[in-house]
């Protein structure tokens, strides 16, 4: 028998989304969870493991604790936002549970093993990158120096073993679906734009896109892409479905569902006849025609990253995408009926008060459903953490507030750091107060009582934290201006990080 594993989602700020299924992890203006399928695939290769999940199933750090009690191997999923209160967390797991082995995965120490495993001496070892197989092998039995992609302590030092290679065949890996069955409750997660409830999973790893700020590509997944037969997917969604026959959606979380314009038709072609609504990720460089296959195979809603409304700042980011085609994509699929949920953000690299007025323009005229706007955050690990700090563009704040919240930590010699959060809630205001906008939602809560209860527990939350954030503001306006910091000289702690060669 392995090692009696448990994989954690660890609990942390009052309703933080961690990294275990969130690709930007904070605590949301509105309350929403995804599902933790990094962590649900080596899950379902232990036999006596869990899976917990805890911040949208409410386990408390306490409860979290005395469940860790009766286990050997715990795999923990962190985030850069996350990780203080997660060594927290450990440190109290391996004193009550001394002989438990305890084992990091996430972005945030694939990036930084060796700070990890300093920091935190109740890590007995990190997996960097794609973990799946590596824990698997340790909970089996492996020695730590025989085990590719992990970093840990040896007399002293720490040893970085040697890269994993990315996983080809994604059909040898179990079906998430069947851990979620075991572990997970879906009714416990909630994200505003899907129906309720769904269940998310993958049908593809990596994405050959070059976007400078997103976190996973650069850090986790990586950039090759991986797909899963068609027949593979076809054959766990009618499993899904058989599953859970009242979950209203299901989600297919990809970095981007549909890179491949043969793949996509292919796959919904064995989609189409299980009368499923399903929704997906989507760049605006799809096509009218894969569009319309997704459309009649049974998809409701793309997500769409947006980004910005300004060409430059889509250049200056290697978006790999036109304000124009944006354009396009998004007539192709209101042509369809097609629901997009848009994505932007606010404080990429050449923000400035006009282009920030653009974006919100931009926004405005292409009339999606729903947005989401976030402030422009660098990760360790990503091209636009590392532009940040050469030119002294990172702010001495911290990337989210006591509540786990996004803040500004980026900041601009024509741009503020407050300027850009007061962006944000300038974002939403504008786009949500038009007619138009303000129509769309009484309809839906007019027709649909379940969403009108829901639409009013998710405008009274993100009015709260809108007057918090905007009370920071405030603060940080009637501050005195620091001195910015220096290209090369060190920056917030994440800057120093020291990676390995061959990491």
């Amino acid at each position: 028998m392995p090692l009696k594993t448990l994989f954690l989602n660890p609990p942390s700020f009052e309703n933080f989304d961690g990294g275990a299924g969130s690709r930007w992890p904070a605590t949301r203006e509105i309350e929403s969870y995804w599902y933790p399928v990094w962590l649900a695939y080596p899950a379902g290769m232990l036999e006596g493991s869990r899976l917990l999940d805890a911040p949208p199933h409410h386990v408390s750090a306490e409860e979290t604790i005395n469940i860790a009690k009766d286990y050997e191997f715990l795999v923990l999923f962190t985030s850069t936002p996350g990780f203080p209160g997660d060594i927290r967390l450990v440190e109290t797991i391996k004193r009550n549970n001394p002989h438990i082995k305890i084992c990091f995965v996430g972005p945030h120490v694939s990036v930084l093993p060796e700070r990890a495993l300093r920091d935190c001496h109740a890590i007995d070892f990190v997996a960097r990158k794609e973990f799946d197989y590596a824990v698997v092998e340790f909970a089996q039995g492996k020695p730590l120096a025989d085990i590719l992609g992990i970093s840990y302590r040896k007399n002293g030092s720490v040893v970085h073993n040697p890269d994993r290679p990315q996983i080809a065949d994604l059909d040898a890996l179990p079906d998430v679906t069947d851990v979620y069955k075991r572990d997970l409750d879906p009714r416990r997660y909630n994200v505003p734009f899907l129906l309720h409830p769904f269940v998310s999973l993958y049908t593809t790893r990596g994405c050959p896109a070059q976007c400078t700020f997103c976190l996973w590509p650069q850090t986790l997944s990586g950039h090759p892409w991986r797909k899963r037969s068609s027949d593979r997917v076809a054959a766990e969604m009618a499993k899904a479905k058989q599953y859970w026959p009242w979950v209203k959606e299901f989600f297919f979380d990809d970095d981007t569902f549909n890179l491949q314009k043969a793949r996509t038709i292919e796959l919904c072609q064995k989609l189409k006849p299980l009368g499923l609504t399903w929704s997906c990720t989507s760049r605006v460089t799809t096509d009218y025609e894969t569009l319309k296959a997704m459309r009649e195979a049974g998809c409701r809603l793309l997500i769409v990253g947006y980004e910005s409304g300004d060409a430059q700042i889509l250049k200056n980011i290697k978006k790999g995408a036109t304000v124009e085609r944006a354009r396009q994509f998004t007539k192709d699929c209101h042509k369809l009926g097609l629901t997009i949920h848009g994505d932007f953000i606010m404080g990429l690299p050449g923000e400035t008060r006009e282009t920030v007025r653009n974006t919100i323009n931009f926004a405005k005229e292409l009339d999606v459903e729903t947005i989401q706007v976030s402030v422009a955050h660098a990760y360790p690990g990503t091209e636009l953490f590392d532009y940040a700090v050469q030119n002294g563009f990172m702010s001495n704040r911290q990337m989210v507030d006591e509540g786990g919240h996004q803040l500004a930590h980026i900041e601009y010699p024509q741009l503020s750091s407050a300027e850009i959060l007061e962006s944000v809630h300038r974002f939403y205001d504008e786009y949500y107060f038009r007619p138009r906008a303000v129509f769309r939602i009484i309809k839906k809560a007019f027709f649909n009582s379940t969403e009108r209860k829901r639409l009013y527990k998710e405008a009274k939350t993100f009015l709260k934290l809108r007057s918090e954030r905007q009370r920071w503001v405030q603060e940080q306006r009637t501050k005195p201006t620091p001195k910015p910091p220096q290209p090369g000289v060190s920056q917030p702690e994440e800057a120093e990080a020291v990676e390995p060669a061959n990491a």
